[in-house]
């Protein structure tokens, strides 16, 4: 499986200082070009895309002489030459032999990834993207732009202001002069409820989320579309998570211990409640909030998202877990399709990303109590899943002693206890709802006129 690579190197991993690294992409199928020597980015990320499509990334140390285009050939062939003559043993075409600077000799027309994005083109889906933001302007007007270069034809967009405490992303969407750009004001706190006071206004077919501090791919939404067109079941289509920088330690960090993305890689996959791995048992995960789609009638047959659960919440996560996993339990399957990706800016320092990862394990022990709350005849399932459950937990201590995770070990530490939070946590987040509802309820019939 082609996965992101690795970060690890002599000149990160215990260094003094940590160095930025510096993201770029290449086209394979056009000559690469040379990395210069900047004088304080020495090593370059680099996503490897063949006609559009990424399939796979490498790192490429950048010495005082630069990098050539033969050598940087040499480094991308190397780490990724195999899944390269796999997409052209798949196609039909002679696999190359190597990788020179001058690119890849590709036969674009019977290209089997353009043909099948071609299709999904053909008739399009109308797409509602919802945006959901919490007192984030400036990060919003950046994913906004990013939004307005999409290569796909029919779409809206929403943007869900939760609780905001400013008048400014409602005069940014304004200024925008679009009518592909909505606003919705929902006051009150919580991802979850943004998430459904979107979806409640949504007129797309297939109603996309993507978050705030995120940058799609102008491919994103073509890609949704190719997912969703790789099957009528297919009710909901999750894509790849990557980095938009790694300025600081602990982007390289959180990066290195899997991302948003862990154990997805750059293959796409089908899940359904049949297989390959359990619906009960989202590690890795199928896919996460910060880029998934769904068919709108599967949405309302899930129930849309649990208002006990994520940011914004005592769970403080899991509320994209849930609905995915009820998307399987409903007889759906999920499509991952790397070709929809985004790019997504990390926490600059160790205390956001270990709030983070606290909020991931919190809201996996919360995702479980409200998975049994409504199919209460999962039990014996989860019971045979006990110990993989454990073997998880198991790997999660042991990754503590990479030297990456080193560099920062309150990323990883207390991962088991942090999951037991979560069940009280959900129950907090259902009794703070009631009571919410029940207060706006005695507000409405004391505002009601008497007869």
């Amino acid at each position: 499986m082609a996965a992101p690579a690795s970060l690890s190197g002599p000149d990160t991993v215990g260094a003094d200082e940590f160095r930025a690294i510096k993201l770029m992409e290449v086209e394979l199928s056009r000559a690469l070009p040379a990395l210069s020597y900047d004088g304080a980015r020495q090593r370059v990320w680099v996503l490897a895309r063949l006609l559009t499509e990424p399939i796979g990334a490498c790192l490429v140390d950048v010495d005082a002489d630069g990098v050539s285009p033969a050598r940087l050939a040499d480094v991308l062939w190397r780490e990724l030459g195999q899944v390269i003559v796999g997409r052209f043993v798949a196609a039909g075409q002679p696999a190359p032999q190597g990788l020179t600077g001058d690119g890849l000799d590709v036969a674009a027309g019977s290209w089997p990834f353009l043909l099948e994005r071609g299709a999904a083109l053909k008739a399009p889906p109308f797409m509602s993207v919802i945006v959901c933001t919490y007192n984030r302007p400036d990060q919003l007007k950046v994913c906004l732009d990013y939004l307005g270069k999409q290569q796909y034809p029919c779409y809206e967009v929403i943007v869900v202001d939760n609780s905001p405490h400013t008048d400014a992303v409602r005069a940014h969407v304004a200024s925008l002069d679009s009518a592909r750009y909505r606003y919705v004001l929902e006051p009150r706190a919580g991802l979850s409820r943004a998430r459904n006071a979107g979806v409640s206004v949504a007129s797309g077919a297939i109603v996309a989320f993507v978050d705030d501090d995120e940058e799609p791919d102008a491919w994103w939404l073509a890609g949704l579309a190719r997912g969703f067109g790789r099957g009528g079941d297919v009710g909901c289509v999750t894509g790849l998570i990557l980095p938009a920088c790694l300025d600081t330690e602990a982007q390289f960090v959180f990066e290195e211990i899997g991302g948003h993305s862990k154990g997805r890689g750059f293959d796409p996959a089908i899940f359904s409640a049949k297989g390959p791995q359990s619906p009960l048992y989202p590690q890795p995960p199928f896919g996460a909030g910060g880029n998934m789609a769904f068919r709108r009638e599967v949405l309302a047959r899930i129930g849309r998202f649990d208002t006990a659960l994520g940011a914004g919440t005592p769970t403080l996560g899991a509320e994209d877990t849930l609905a995915l996993t009820l998307v399987l339990l409903s007889g759906f399957s999920i499509a991952y399709e790397p070709a929809a990706f985004v790019r997504h800016h990390h926490y600059r320092d160790f205390a956001g990303a270990a709030r983070q990862l606290r909020g991931y394990a919190v809201g996996m022990g919360a995702f479980y109590i409200a998975l049994l709350w409504r199919r209460p005849s999962i039990i014996t399932g989860l019971a045979r899943l006990t110990p993989l459950a454990l073997g998880y937990l198991r790997a999660s201590r042991s990754q503590s002693r990479q030297p990456a995770v080193a560099l920062a070990p309150e990323l990883t530490s207390g991962r088991g206890l942090q999951m037991l939070a979560g069940p009280p946590a959900y129950l907090r987040g259902v009794l703070r709802n009631a009571s919410s509802s029940a207060l706006r309820a005695r507000g409405s019939a004391q505002r009601r006129p008497r007869r």
